[in-house]
């Protein structure tokens, strides 16, 4: 007789990731524009500077993937691909561990912001590495994907930096030009894609055993 898991992990998952991640954006996006335009931004001003931040651009990205597990549209066949997904992975853990180390020392969140943060920088990232670990197949990347999957953060570190230098405010304290200058930020940007090459290379290596055929617990 066999057992079987009342619901399936990988469905059970793909839903909890897409209501939490949800949920995590509309709040912060709520909260955060109640600020922004209390603050005296205008309308494209405040929106600009809540989709500077990886955080929400990466998180963004995630329901969008979990849409495409659960829905035919074929403009979001983007985010079916195992590379694509496998690099959000890589992506989502360079979120919570840089948030773990140095922002969470900086500042000090209550009520609303403290939720909203716990959900997008810790939750979210842990459901969705769970996510990608449990789906199938694995065995889809290969090390040549590893420069193809630094791509996408590096063309939003270009981003990040011209509009920093373009309305002078920047997302994240690295990135502050004004502050550290150019060559310091470069530096920093150099360690954080040395870091994402790593954990880029740790998501091909784990999805290389995931993909290994397993063998029966007892032969016959």
């Amino acid at each position: 007789m066999s057992v079987r898991a009342p619901v399936n992990p990988r469905t059970l998952l793909t839903w909890l990731g897409l209501t939490f991640g949800a949920s995590g954006l509309v709040l912060q996006f709520v909260i955060s524009m109640q600020v922004y335009l209390t603050d005296g931004r205008d309308i494209p001003g405040a929106l600009g500077a809540f989709f500077a931040y990886y955080t929400i651009l990466t998180n963004c990205i995630l329901v969008l993937i979990y849409l495409s597990e659960v829905t035919t549209f074929r403009w979001l066949d983007i985010f079916r691909g195992p590379v694509f997904r496998g690099m959000m992975a890589a992506c989502i853990a360079l979120v919570t561990i840089y948030v773990y180390l140095v922002l969470r020392h900086l500042t000090e969140l209550d009520g609303l912001f403290d939720l909203a943060d716990r959900i997008l920088h810790y939750l979210c990232p842990v459901l969705y590495l769970l996510w990608w670990i449990v789906r199938q197949p694995h065995g889809g990347l290969r090390w040549s994907n590893l420069p193809i999957m630094l791509v996408p953060t590096l063309v939003y570190f270009a981003y990040a930096m011209a509009r920093g230098a373009w309305v002078m405010e920047y997302p994240y304290p690295f990135m502050n030009a004004i502050k550290l200058g150019y060559g310091e930020v470069l530096l920093s940007a150099v360690y954080m894609a040395v870091a994402l090459a790593v954990l880029s290379a740790c998501v091909i290596a784990l999805d290389h055993v995931l993909g290994k055929p397993r063998r029966p617990l007892i032969d016959g």
